[in-house]
């Protein structure tokens, strides 16, 4: 719920903004007309500013990231001709199609080279092959491999997708899915809920009410969550709004969103881009950070905002980290997805590279775990590199100590 924050309005130039300040200041609740005011005012500094000033009251100076590793076991999907913004998906015979063998996948798990995994982020296509079995399989097998290893894996999309093919509800493949490994839900697979939206961009995917219930339903089950937001496409300012009270009303309801995840929209190589004449990065560095700070302030029951540095650029993800953003991508190792589709930032970062991001916006780095538990501090000369062998759990118990 909102905080009451100190906040000096004369920071802002807009005088629209003014009202919203003074929420921020006396803890009231900010509506869906002041978000759409705070995507349309021209002072993105004072958005900044009221979100900057949001985020210090909950997290102060601290920024966290996770030790984490993409996995995408397949690329196949029966979506591949309706979801006009991707350009990862394949159909079964198309070239480049895969799908992982449970060998390929655990040689897939190894290539942290030496540094500490502790979350597989797992999500991929709608592949009819690849069901129920395949997935505990595949997380059964990730366990006894890295016990230590959290697994965050397929989106509300997939999950609805197995339960469609096997002919079962979500909850039961949720729980079937949690008693062979895992342990919460991404938020990917959202774009944007308008259903108008949807038709032109994802005629066929699963839609915003049923993104909302399947997340719901993981919550009620006790598995946490993350969600999303596609932007720069064919939304309105009233769509994405519509779309964060969604998240908003959910969060209310079970408190079980642990992130919100905004994520820019790519032209190249998909079909969305081709129609619309676009190349290139679609959105803009101030709306990359103006949806950051947006989120921040309209979501106030979210505790963490991330900045998913593969989208945006790591230059983009350091400044957010002063538009209301605590948290940021992590090491990754390997992403296919976003790359399939114009994302011209590396695939992955290594650990210092992110102390270095993070300490030059003047914060200090923290690493996390999956529930954003703080394992630990950076201080200002360390490099992460000093114990780079040491088990996942000893880290755990000493930060815990």
């Amino acid at each position: 719920m909102p905080l009451a924050v100190p906040f000096d309005l004369s920071r802002l130039r807009d005088s629209a903004l003014l009202p919203i300040g003074q929420k921020l200041i006396d803890g009231e609740r900010l509506t869906v007309a002041d978000g759409v005011v705070l995507f349309r005012s021209p002072d993105l500094l004072g958005v900044g500013a009221m979100a900057d000033a949001a985020n210090r009251a909950r997290h102060g100076d601290r920024v966290t990231f996770a030790s984490n590793q993409h996995i995408n076991p397949t690329n196949i999907c029966v979506l591949r001709t309706t979801c006009a913004f991707c350009g990862y998906a394949r159909l079964p015979k198309e070239e480049g199609a895969y799908r992982y063998t449970l060998e390929q996948a655990l040689v897939e798990s190894d290539r942290a080279d030496g540094t500490i995994t502790r979350e597989f982020h797992i999500v991929g296509g709608l592949d009819m092959q690849a069901g129920l079995e395949y997935y505990q399989t595949l997380f059964r097998a990730l366990k006894e491999r890295h016990p230590q290893v959290h697994i965050k894996a397929l989106t509300a999309v997939e999950i609805a997708h197995i339960a469609r093919i096997e002919k079962m509800s979500r909850a039961d493949v949720l729980i079937a899915l949690r008693e062979a490994g895992l342990d919460t839900l991404p938020g990917g697979g959202a774009e944007t809920f308008s259903a108008a939206v949807r038709d032109v961009i994802a005629t066929k995917k699963l839609g915003g009410t049923d993104y909302i219930d399947v997340h719901r339903t993981a919550h009620q089950l006790g598995i946490r969550s993350n969600c999303t937001m596609l932007y720069g496409h064919v939304e309105t300012i009233e769509d994405r709004m519509q779309h964060l009270e969604m998240l908003r009303d959910l969060q209310d309801e079970t408190g079980g969103f642990l992130a919100y995840i905004p994520l820019a929209y790519h032209p190249d190589d998909n079909e969305l881009g081709k129609t619309l004449g676009r190349q290139g990065t679609s959105t803009t560095g101030a709306d990359d950070l103006r949806n950051l700070a947006v989120g921040r302030l309209f979501l106030d029951n979210f505790e963490h905002i991330k900045s998913h540095w593969i989208m945006v650029t790591s230059a983009v993800s350091q400044l957010s980290l002063h538009f209301g953003v605590n948290d940021i991508e992590g090491t990754v190792v390997r992403e296919k997805i976003y790359h399939a589709v114009g994302a011209h930032t590396p695939q992955g970062m290594t650990l210092p590279q992110l102390l270095t991001l993070i300490r030059g916006a003047g914060k200090v780095p923290a690493e996390r775990d999956s529930f954003y538990h703080v394992l630990r501090e950076f201080g200002p000369d360390e490099t992460g590199e000093a114990a780079p062998d040491a088990p996942a759990s000893d880290l755990i118990t000493a930060a815990a100590s």
